[in-house]
């Protein structure tokens, strides 16, 4: 499996909404911090997103997609120059998970969906992207993102049986063509100055075949120098160049991921500390123990009853919440 695809696997969706907004006249709304990840399309008409952090406004035309990783505040508006006005008291709720902003007119039209994933993965696939990455609307990943949203938008108001499987496999395919064009628009000449992690990693040539070859087989006993050959570059110069994209050295990487299908096998399967240990090449479940407490932060055996403990807590609320006890 793929690196992109061997992250995008361990995600977890926990919770989605759609959005869908109509916008007339002039007009700027400012929309709060939310938790997750937040997909765009511009159906209609054009506007600009103004990112909280993020030093410079972008223009969105019709046809564009965007991708908000961080759940910061921003604003949408017709002209820079307006004064914006607080969106929360303007939405409509048609369904549970489903929110409209109607106003002015119908110059401007938007269709959305955020999600919520759980999971330490979370962290290390966003981390590693900017707030904001804008899919122009001429790009082939913009028309597969403008058929996923509408696909998306269209489970939620019909209830059909399986929509939650599907929204979760759309989710996954909005990310990823939003990921591919983003990988896309990286120059490797670039990549020490755009910032640091993994996903910079697959934009080298070099570096990507070695990220490739750990993802592929995280259980073999690779070596800096095994590594090294596959990435066609001396040992000295791989291992420096994979720090300064990737931010960790090669092996302290490999730990790592071997750490995160661990904890994703402690979550979501019955095998043992033992086995999963065994399957991720270490001879014993001590040294297993050790380097999962070290990246981790708590033992197997505790990870694995505080997730099992948080996962039954939110089971308990999401059937509270559906039955309004």
């Amino acid at each position: 499996m793929d690196p992109l695809s061997g992250v995008l696997s361990l995600l977890r969706i926990r919770n989605y909404h759609s959005a869908a907004l109509k916008l007339g006249g002039d007009w700027a709304f400012d929309f709060p911090s939310r938790a997750g990840i937040k997909f765009t399309a511009v159906v209609k008409g054009s506007c600009w997103v103004r990112v909280s952090g993020e030093p410079t406004p972008q223009r969105l035309q019709q046809g564009d997609c965007f991708l908000m990783t961080r759940g910061v505040p921003f604003t949408l508006s017709s002209d820079l120059g307006l004064s914006a006005m607080d969106s929360e008291g303007l939405f409509q709720t048609p369904a549970p998970d489903e929110i409209t902003l109607d106003y002015g007119g119908d110059d401007v039209q938007l269709v959305g969906g955020r999600f919520d994933f759980s999971g330490v993965p979370t962290q290390f696939l966003l981390s590693a992207l900017p707030s904001l990455v804008h899919v122009q609307g001429n790009s082939p990943q913009a028309s597969i993102l403008r058929w996923a949203l509408e696909r998306f938008t269209s489970e939620l108001q019909q209830q059909r049986p399986g929509r939650s499987l599907m929204n979760e496999h759309l989710a996954h395919i909005m990310l990823v063509e939003v990921l591919r064009a983003h990988l896309a628009a990286l120059e490797p000449s670039s990549l020490a100055s755009e910032g640091i992690g993994w996903f910079f990693g697959l934009a080298d040539r070099n570096l990507s075949a070695a990220l490739s070859a750990m993802h592929a087989a995280p259980a073999q006993r690779w070596t800096v120098e095994e590594l090294a050959r596959l990435a066609a570059m001396s040992r000295s110069a791989f291992a420096l160049r994979f720090k300064q994209i990737v931010g960790a050295a090669p092996m302290e990487y490999l730990t790592h991921w071997r750490m995160l299908l661990a904890g994703d096998r402690l979550r979501n399967s019955g095998d043992s500390v033992a086995s999963i240990a065994f399957s991720l090449g270490y001879e014993s479940e001590s040294a297993f123990s050790t380097a999962f407490k070290r990246v981790m932060s708590h033992s197997p055996r505790h990870y694995q009853r505080e997730q099992a403990a948080a996962v039954e807590a939110q089971v308990e609320a999401d059937v509270k919440a559906a039955f309004k006890v």
